[in-house]
């Protein structure tokens, strides 16, 4: 039983604007991978991590059939967020075997790729399966439940990344080439146009 956190809880900062609430191809990029996490069809719960801008994000995904949260502390960074997030699946789902982290800026994540983790880990005795890109290991990353002491351990801006250097010998790459391209600032965001 795997679950799916989808970490939104950023200020988008860099981009002056709720990154969370931009449009591409017809929804924002947090409704896109929602409807990535919930049509994958291999996550059983799914949780969603809120924090800066609350107010004007949740109103566009309150219709979907997943668990929103929110991150009272997103000011101290991604790892505040994690731990909530893990935390939140195991109140759902407390024989949950493995979560997957997903950020909603990385567009071109699909359910395909959500999928290819999960079966890399039932192929597989590793505890994290991480996607590659760009000479490096990252999200969307899914981790064995094993390691769910050491994510709730992660303080300040220490992500998964952490982790997957940390436990290299126990990590399974998935190629994904495009999980390189991420939305921070407003040039990102205009060169995702140009991409069709």
């Amino acid at each position: 039983m795997t679950g799916l956190i989808i970490l939104a809880a950023g200020a988008s900062s860099r981009l002056g604007t709720p990154k969370q609430n931009l449009i591409y191809q017809g929804q924002t990029l947090l409704q896109r991978a929602i409807h990535t996490a919930l049509t994958s069809a291999c996550c059983e719960k799914i949780v969603v991590v809120l924090g800066a801008n609350e107010g004007v994000i949740r109103p566009n995904i309150s219709d979907h059939q997943i668990h929103i949260t929110y991150n009272p502390n997103w000011q101290e960074g991604i790892a505040s967020s994690i731990r909530l997030g893990i935390t939140e699946l195991q109140k759902l789902e407390p024989n949950i075997k493995a979560a997957i982290l997903m950020l909603c800026d990385q567009p071109f994540v699909d359910p395909l790729l959500i999928y290819q983790l999960t079966e890399r880990k039932a192929e597989n005795n590793n505890g994290i399966v991480a996607c590659a890109y760009k000479d490096t290991l990252g999200v969307p990353a899914l981790f064995d439940a094993s390691y769910f002491p050491q994510l709730l351990m992660l303080q300040g801006k220490e992500g998964a990344k952490k982790l997957i250097k940390a436990f290299s010998h126990d990590v399974l790459p998935v190629a994904f080439p495009l999980g390189a391209i991420d939305i921070d600032t407003m040039d990102d965001y205009e060169g995702l146009g140009e991409r069709k």
